[in-house]
């Protein structure tokens, strides 16, 4: 692919890996990409601004403000940009980054920046196993930047072990697919639901289940990674660069899906909507008093996924998921024809360490010729863009 006309800055921290960026540049720019370079003060005593600026054929970039300047560095730079690249990223600008300490140029940048941010760390084997430093690397990851993770072998400072800057060809190479997979679902309007609905008894209580979002969240992420128009009605409060709306009932989630699903392409329900809700909302805490039972009279909920599968389109698909702790596949199907679906995801909640709460997920996807396609336990990020892959059969999708 042509990197043409694609502006990309690569943000280089303090470590021995710096001189391996310089090939790194030498292949943006062979291929079209328009690169500037920002240096963390502690770069330049690895790597000459004269160099950069020779490969680059740009000014490189280092003071936090420049007084010839009316618009401040780190907004300029952030608005003018497709792409930033930090390499090699070291475990001080990696924790920088994920607690939002803007102390120069760089992390300035990166804060400002609302595009997509690589990282490609590189240090000592025993930082990048601290846990705080992997508890930084997680929490970025929440948050939509892409780890190159390092690679295993003899570093610089003596030791043996995970560390090394992974190899330029691959950092390359993720720099070509991210341009790539914004042009996949380009065009496509995709809504998602995530999280699990509360339905409130009184000011303190309330009828709800354990899922965190974090699946639907993740497919959110990825449909907007590959180019989509995402929008999202979420139980969980975030912050991300498409549009969320934020509800907590099964009625504020069925009002708000329903106002939106006419204009999508595809709507994805990895939401667990509570089937039912209190017929009466106490205005005023119940109190437990003299009270050895408290009966709660309850009324069903409206079924979103199969009012909006009754009412699409031939051009719209409606995919939905399913948490099952027993006979998973047999519900499946039998959710899959009852509400007419095109797909549904099913999973299995009774296995360890993955489905409610967890960061890992395994799933069978079933579409409605009752093909099956199984997909192991792996990052429920990883699974987003496998699941979106096989919906919208894009080539060899289980390539992710």
């Amino acid at each position: 692919m042509s990197l043409k006309n694609k502006k990309i800055i690569i943000g280089i921290t303090g470590g021995i890996a710096s001189y391996k960026v310089c090939e790194l540049i030498r292949l943006l720019v062979k291929n079209g990409a328009d690169v500037r370079v920002i240096l963390t003060p502690n770069a330049k005593e690895f790597i000459t601004e004269t160099t950069l600026s020779t490969l680059t054929k740009n000014p490189v970039y280092c003071e936090q403000f420049n007084p010839k300047e009316w618009k401040p560095e780190h907004i300029s730079l952030a608005d003018d940009t497709d792409l930033f690249v930090l390499v090699p990223a070291s475990a001080n600008t990696i924790g920088k980054i994920a607690n939002g300490i803007c102390d120069n140029l760089l992390t300035s940048v990166v804060a400002a920046f609302s595009k997509d941010i690589i990282l490609a760390p590189a240090m000592n084997c025993n930082m990048w196993e601290n846990s705080f430093i992997q508890q930084n690397i997680k929490k970025l990851e929440q948050h939509n930047y892409q780890i190159i993770r390092p690679e295993s072998g003899n570093l610089a400072c003596g030791y043996e072990g995970v560390g090394r800057l992974a190899d330029v060809q691959t950092i390359f190479d993720a720099i070509v697919k991210n341009f790539e997979k914004k042009k996949l679902l380009s065009g496509k309007k995709i809504l998602i639901t995530a999280g699990g609905t509360k339905e409130p008894i009184d000011p303190v209580r309330y009828i709800g289940n354990h899922s965190s979002g974090k699946m639907g969240i993740a497919i959110a992420d990825a449909a907007y990674n590959y180019g989509a128009d995402v929008a999202l009605v979420s139980t969980v409060d975030i912050n991300k660069p498409y549009s969320v709306v934020k509800t907590n009932t099964a009625l504020e989630m069925y009002e708000s899906v329903k106002g939106h699903f006419s204009s999508a392409d595809v709507l994805i329900m990895t939401a667990a909507v509570a089937d039912f809700r209190p017929v009466d909302f106490c205005k005023n805490k119940i109190k437990k008093e003299k009270k050895d039972a408290l009966v709660v009279e309850l009324v069903k909920n409206p079924d979103i996924l199969k009012e909006m599968a009754a009412i699409k389109t031939l051009q719209q698909t409606v995919v939905g998921f399913c948490a099952e702790s027993e006979n998973v596949t047999d519900y499946a199907l039998k959710k899959l024809d009852e509400k007419n679906l095109d797909f549904i995801v099913a999973n299995d909640i009774s296995l360890p360490d993955r489905g409610f709460n967890s960061d890992y997920n395994e799933v069978t996807i079933i579409d409605k010729n009752k093909k099956q396609y199984k997909l192991a336990k792996q990052a429920k990020q990883e699974l987003a863009y496998l699941i979106l892959r096989y919906i919208f059969k894009i080539k060899d999708f289980d390539n992710g």
